[in-house]
């Protein structure tokens, strides 16, 4: 039985992690250098707040560019929580960095990967995750789509175990995409989560059923 595409939201919001987790249907979350920052708060603290109030996932990035230096930040990072996921870049030494730590049984995320080499490659280094940026591909013209099927064919080709994350989803119609060619998991934004559950239909519907009701009683 193949397991339903898992739900990660994109953010470093107390707030917001709060809210998704009230759903019911949060599976993980993503985090970035880029997101703390506009927090203002400490690092490590954001890092283990979030990883208290969610159980499955939790992705911490490094900001060293080099295989020792990365390894000295995962290794700081993993004493906050067990559900703490590494996070990667795909370059050289984050492929080198994913193996150090895949080969410790460490879960790591690489992210920002645009091409399916890439995706290729972190697979056969053990990552846990990889993170193609779909919403950055399509703003210069691109096909994230393209992207998310080509690395799914040669997952599936090779049978890798590496999860395909669908990143930087801009809108609820990248969900419906990224569901029908089978990424493994989508982190998204609160707005996008929130845009999930409405459709003018629905609200049309509601509102004549409450007319129906109202008018019965009067």
């Amino acid at each position: 039985m193949i397991p339903p595409m898992e739900l990660y939201i994109d953010t470093a919001n107390m707030d917001e992690i709060n809210e998704a987790a009230a759903l019911g249907v949060l599976d993980g979350v993503t985090t970035n250098p880029s997101l703390i920052a506009k927090e203002g708060v400490d690092f490590h603290t954001r890092m283990s707040e979030i990883c208290a109030v969610v159980s499955g996932p939790v992705s911490g990035e490094v900001v060293s560019l080099e295989h020792d230096s990365m390894i000295a930040e995962a290794n700081d990072l993993l004493q906050i929580a067990d559900n703490l996921v590494i996070k990667l870049p795909c370059t050289v030494d984050g492929l080198k960095a994913c193996k150090t730590l895949s080969d410790r049984n460490v879960r790591t995320n690489l992210t920002l990967c645009f091409q399916p080499l890439q995706a290729l490659m972190v697979a056969k280094a053990g990552a846990f995750l990889v993170s193609p940026f779909l919403g950055r591909i399509d703003d210069i013209g691109g096909d994230g789509m393209e992207l998310i099927q080509q690395i799914r064919t040669v997952y599936d080709n090779y049978g890798f175990t590496t999860k395909i994350l669908a990143a930087s989803i801009r809108h609820p119609l990248h969900l419906v995409q990224c569901a029908l060619l089978g990424a493994d998991v989508a982190t998204v934004p609160m707005k996008v989560i929130k845009q999930m559950m409405h459709h003018p239909l629905t609200d049309k519907g509601l509102e004549g059923f409450l007319a129906d009701w109202n008018a019965r009683k009067q």
